[in-house]
């Protein structure tokens, strides 16, 4: 115990091993210094806020490098630039994103407090007090109430409920909205609601250290010399909520940070884009060009002050104790000064007001509102958006993303007649639509109103008293482990252990069989209109082996049937030879439900002769009550009478997708992103959606599934799959190591894509992957599923899913984004570059820890291939022509210095060196970076292979910066030595000289905003009004100040501030000035148009032809809306029927039965699907209750 207490304290916290705790004993838990249920988010306080949040400032280059400039102008004797040329942008900056992240941590303050504040009824000194949940500790016991969040990780002590169940809807957890049951121990159990027994316990918990572990749990329970094992049933999370439970009481055993909701959220990390790591690079390489090119100058300035300077110390004589050296020493840092316009800091501020104005086009926009939620989408983070444009893989969670978790009733086979479809008058199938008409169900009162079905002729059939149709409903309102609820009369809720159960029997409800209630030995039902109660002799029950569950029952009339439903596969094996032709046509049907992605099962039943009955029952009696072998005894009498049934039919149901998935998932595949679903649900669950999404494909050459137990098992089937997608590839991956990232101080690894001929899929399990992600397998993993188009991993974990994105971040160096919707997705959502959470329901976890959110998955692709592309278009555009405009003007310094005497005299005047980056030059770049799209949405749609050049780092690289640079002095060579020579020995047309220092600064700023704004037309796609505005205004306020600030009055008023009286006047009412300015802008110019026009005609990219194709066609052609294409599909779901083994003899119990009316499992007078919300089945995957020693 002491152990465990020094282990637990302290700073040892997070070395804890084990963790131990008493009820109702805080003095003895206090020692262990566990966390309280307190949870903090926040980054800031008052006091700490401006330290730190200038320290994270300042720890970017960028700004350090700024601060450090701004000393330099500080320095008389160095400086040539005024100082608040960069000391008022600096402070901006710092002041804009100081507000910005002072306002987030304002909201996470917020939030903290809603959440600690809230109340609950804790066990104080025998009473039960309000507390908040901030003050509630570990070893305390709470008493929760029906739609009551949980306060922290519980031990369920005891519930009102029968059997000590409780139900809990995990939504947040893990996306799922159907209900799921926990279950007390008995001896806990027992104590119900008396306060008294509740106080005086003293039961002592020894479990495992906080984790992120959301699906397991290990402890144990003493209790008076007795130990009782705990497992994940017996634990409430925080993050549930409390459903049709009227209380349930708790023991804390983990608060606040130690909640496996709060381990999953994990640490927030600063996101940065490949766009930000690669500036970052680039900035260090032009603070190298920087310093070589003032080293150059040092060396022109000491040559020269040696050989030509002492010419003019006559009238110009030098600084006291100033020689060549020191000189020399100055210059070199008055030229930093000058030329620190190569990175600019408005760069920075126009980054984050670009990614500000596209974070708001996604807030925006209609188009990605779901007004069923009132959910419009949101960019959680502003500075990641062009990083939505370059996303090569996407990892997405299963439910609650690609589905809504409804099972509905899709279609059915009777007797080899299918039911479910609607066909015209000329026998074409007819789409069903929103606006199809419905069947109507209100001449049965019993009817649900939420059901679904449009085929008319399946309720004429039953009505007509089809014997066939009659007993398939029969045996769908019989053969189920479904609890009903009936709190009015005629208003049913069923408690349903799997949605699809709860499908089939509202199902057999609606058209006329309804299922009323159940006892251990009886199940009654309304057969249309008229009460039929049939004695239940015995429940055949479902397992993973058997894939099949049947009833034995015996009609009023004193007819024995054996009603089984399950597996097509398993059933077909079990069938009276004369089904066959009838087994034929059935399996037709079922090929195309599998076709359309429907979960399939088939129906059977058996007559029984009473004499054959009694000897099966006494050996059935005999075998249940077995001390050895008893499974055995039980799987052979099984299939002893599971054999020569009857065809019925089969079932179809669908997993509901969200609308639009399938059309998402085959628009990302053609830009050529790939998507892999990380699902905690079974492997046919998966790969049943997968299927349904067009992921899995009839047509892909093969699909691999990975299902080994052992490490080198998973090794065999990995490299089978992949010698047979590729038998030409080396054993060995070709793995290449390089250097990237600041300082090249980061290394790479990097896995070749290889190429395989064909489509392929891969499946694996969450056991097979725990292998394959071991460091000696994890390269064989990712070679093989990278050369499948799709693949799903089943039964993963929440650590798991964070792996997988982590290898593929790791070894492919490709941007990768994840989708989820719950707690058991966060460590996903973080691990990616991009994370987005689906919202819609209140208060999901994955939102919370998202960088962006929306309602439905289908939003995804318009996030990616209109926003994220435009984003990445727009700032890949922004950066090339502000790296082109800055260069420029620079490097004009750069050539004036060899005629200045490598002075640091700049070319310009001041008021142009302060105004030009800030006012300038400012609003026309920032109309290209928000305004700027090659093609509209609807074409982005169209052609969604617009979407690779971002993928492949084509709009903006190293090598697109060093073009740039060429560019750059390119043209600051023509706009310094053309004006330099227009101006040489020129006199006005009055034959005055003009050739001064004033005149020429005036010519070559002039002609540098000219070309400048003429640049950034030639690189705008698309024009708006205010493109329009900024650009001609640019140049309106540039030549309106110009001439204000060279006038009489302001040299009057200011003379020291304003010295180059009248060279406006005088210089720009010369005509040779003008067409100076027109041919140096058109020298500039000409080799960018020929250079577009000749590489558009030779060799025209896939923009290049789409916007030409836009230009032709105006907006595209709605894309027709086709019926699905009829698919026939040999492959069947495996899956039967989700409850748990063992579930048949918890439905029969006689103590599972409430003597008193239940609550309605819906308190609520309008149903959910009126609502537009899911409809709740309860989940109970109890096992029958064991002994505790």
């Amino acid at each position: 115990m002491g152990s465990v207490a020094s282990c637990s304290c302290g700073s040892e916290k997070k070395q804890e091993k084990e963790r131990l705790l008493r009820a109702n004993d805080r003095s003895y838990n206090l020692s262990f210094h566990y966390a309280k249920n307190a949870i903090k988010t926040s980054k800031y306080n008052v006091f700490t806020f401006l330290p730190l949040n200038l320290f994270e400032q300042f720890t970017r280059l960028a700004n350090a490098y700024f601060l450090f400039l701004l000393v330099l102008q500080l320095i008389p004797q160095i400086s040539s630039v005024p100082w608040f040329t960069t000391a008022v942008p600096l402070l901006a900056v710092l002041a804009i994103t100081a507000v910005k992240d002072a306002n987030d941590d304002i909201n996470r303050h917020k939030c903290d407090k809603q959440v600690n504040n809230r109340l609950v009824n804790v066990l104080v000194d025998g009473h039960l007090k309000k507390e908040k949940w901030m003050n509630v500790q570990v070893g305390d016991i709470v008493k929760l109430e029906s739609n009551h969040f949980v306060t922290a990780d519980l031990l369920l002590l005891s519930s009102s409920e029968p059997l000590n169940l409780v139900y809990v809807e995990t939504a947040e957890l893990d996306g799922e909205t159907n209900l799921k049951v926990k279950q007390a121990l008995t001896v806990t159990g027992e104590m119900g609601d008396n306060i008294e027994a509740l106080s005086t316990f003293r039961g002592e918990v020894r479990c495992e250290p906080p984790n992120n572990r959301l699906d397991k749990f290990k402890g144990n329970l003493t209790i008076n010399g007795q130990t009782y094992g705990l497992d994940n049933d017996k634990v409430l999370l925080r993050g549930c909520t409390l459903r049709n439970t009227e209380w349930c009481f708790g023991l804390v055993i983990f608060g606040g940070p130690d909640t496996k909701l709060m381990q999953n959220s994990g640490k927030s990390t600063f996101k940065r884009t490949s766009v930000d790591h690669l500036m970052n690079v680039l900035v260090l390489c032009i603070f190298g060009i920087l310093a070589t090119l003032c080293a150059i100058m040092t060396i022109g300035h000491s040559l020269w002050e040696d050989k030509e300077g002492s010419v003019f110390t006559v009238f110009l004589p030098r600084v006291p104790d100033v020689d060549v050296p020191l000189s020399s020493f100055y210059s070199f840092w008055s030229y930093v000064i000058v030329l620190n316009t190569l990175v600019p800091i408005s760069l920075y501020v126009s980054v984050e007001m670009i990614r500000l104005g596209n974070s708001f086009y996604i807030d925006w926009d209609r188009k990605m509102y779901y007004p069923k939620n009132d959910t419009p989408a949101q960019a959680r983070t502003t500075t990641l958006n062009e990083e939505l444009g370059q996303i090569k893989y996407i990892f997405s969670d299963k439910t609650g993303t690609l589905t809504q978790n409804i099972m509905t009733f899709n279609k059915c086979s009777i007797n080899g007649k299918n039911y479910g479809e609607l066909f015209d008058f000329s026998g074409q199938r007819v789409e069903i639509t929103e606006k199809t008409q419905r069947v109507d169900f209100s001449w049965n009162q019993l009817a649900d109103p939420n059901f679904i079905f449009h085929d008319y002729s399946l309720l004429e059939t039953v009505k007509e008293g089809n014997p066939e149709a009659r007993a398939f409903f029969r045996l769908l309102a019989l053969c189920h482990t479904v609890m009903p609820e009936e709190k009015k009369e005629g208003e049913l809720n069923y408690q349903a252990q799997s949605p699809d159960e709860g499908a089939l029997v509202t199902a057999a409800r609606n058209f006329g069989f309804v299922f009323r209630s159940r006892t251990p030995e009886t199940i009654t039902i309304m057969e249309m209109g008229r009460k039929v109660t049939c004695e239940l002799l015995a429940v055949l029950d479902f397992n993973n082996v058997r894939k099949r569950m049947s009833v034995i029952v015996r009609s009023p009339e004193g007819k024995m049937t054996l009603y089984c439903k399950g597996a097509d596969t398993i059933i077909y094996e079990r069938l009276h030879p004369s089904c066959k032709k009838l087994m034929d046509v059935t399996t037709g049907h079922l090929n195309e439900y599998a076709g359309d992605g429907l979960r399939t099962l088939v129906l059977a039943y058996k007559d029984l002769e009473e004499s054959y009955m009694d000897g099966w029952r006494q050996r059935h009696h005999e075998a249940s009550t077995a001390m050895e072998g008893q499974e055995e005894m039980l799987n052979e009498l099984y299939e002893e009478i599971e054999k020569d049934m009857t065809l019925l039919g089969a079932t179809a149901v669908e997993d509901k997708l969200q609308d639009g998935v399938p059309q998402t998932i085959e628009q990302l595949a053609k830009a050529d992103i790939k998507i892999w679903v990380l699902t905690g649900d079974k492997q046919e669950t998966a790969e049943n959606i997968g299927y349904s999404c067009n992921m899995l494909r009839e047509e892909m050459k093969d699909v691999f599934i990975v299902a080994a137990n052992t490490a080198e098992g998973v090794k065999e089937e990995l490299q089978n799959a992949r010698r047979k997608m590729c038998p030409e590839a080396a054993e060995e991956p070709s793995v290449i190591k390089a250097r990237a990232g600041l300082f090249w101080l980061q290394k790479t690894e990097t896995v070749r894509d290889e190429k395989v001929d064909g489509d392929y899929g891969l499946i694996i399990n969450g056991h097979s992957l725990a292998f394959a992600l071991e460091k000696d397998l994890e390269l064989e993993l990712l070679r093989t599923a990278c050369m499948c188009q799709t693949v799903i991993c089943c039964r993963v974990t929440p650590l798991q899913k964070a792996q997988v994105v982590q290898l593929v971040k790791k070894y492919k160096q490709a941007v990768t984004l994840a989708i989820g919707d719950g707690a058991n997705d966060v460590s996903m959502i973080k691990a990616a570059h991009i994370g987005v959470g689906i919202s819609g329901q209140e208060g999901m976890q994955a939102v919370l820890s998202s960088d962006f959110s929306f309602a439905q998955f289908r939003y995804l692709q318009r996030l990616l291939l209109v926003h994220g592309r435009w984003s990445y278009l727009r700032m890949c555009k922004f950066l090339r022509y502000f790296f082109y405009k800055n260069f420029t003007y620079t490097l004009v310094h750069f050539w004036y210095a060899f005629f200045c005497g490598f002075s640091a005299q700049t070319v310009y005047d001041d008021w142009f060196i302060t105004l030009y980056n800030t006012v300038y030059t400012a609003t026309p770049v920032l109309a290209l970076g928000l305004f700027d799209q090659d093609v509209n949405d609807r074409w982005s749609f169209q052609y969604p292979q617009l979407y690779s050049p971002g993928q492949l780092n084509m709009y903006f690289s190293k090598k697109a910066f060093v073009r740039c640079m060429m560019h750059s002095c390119y043209s600051s060579l023509i706009l310094f030595f053309i004006p330099w020579a227009a101006m040489h020995d020129t006199v006005r047309d009055d034959g005055k000289d003009i050739a001064d220092y004033q005149s020429f600064a005036l010519l070559a700023q002039t002609c540098l905003l000219v070309l400048v704004s003429a640049q950034v037309c030639l690189d705008t796609y698309y024009w708006t009004a205010l493109n329009q505005l900024f650009v001609w205004g640019s140049l309106a306020v540039y030549f309106a100040v110009t001439f204000t600030m060279y006038s009489n009055g302001m040299f009057f008023i200011f003379t020291s501030v304003f010295p180059l009286i009248g060279a406006a006047r005088n210089s720009l009412s010369q005509p040779n000035m003008w067409l100076t300015i027109f041919l140096t802008s058109l020298l500039c110019v000409l080799p960018v148009l020929a250079h577009r026009f000749i590489f558009m005609q030779i060799r025209p990219t896939i923009t290049d032809k789409v916007k030409y194709k836009a230009q032709m066609e105006g907006q595209p052609a709605p894309a027709r809306r086709l019926p699905r294409p009829r698919r026939i599909s040999t492959r069947r779901s495996g899956y039967a029927f989700s409850h748990s083994q063992g579930y048949g003899v918890l439905v029969t119990s006689k103590r599972f039965l409430r003597l008193k009316s239940r609550s309605a499992l819906f308190t609520k007078t309008d149903t959910a699907l009126v609502e537009n919300q899911p409809q709740y089945y309860r989940t109970i995957t109890e096992e029958p209750e064991k002994s505790q020693g």
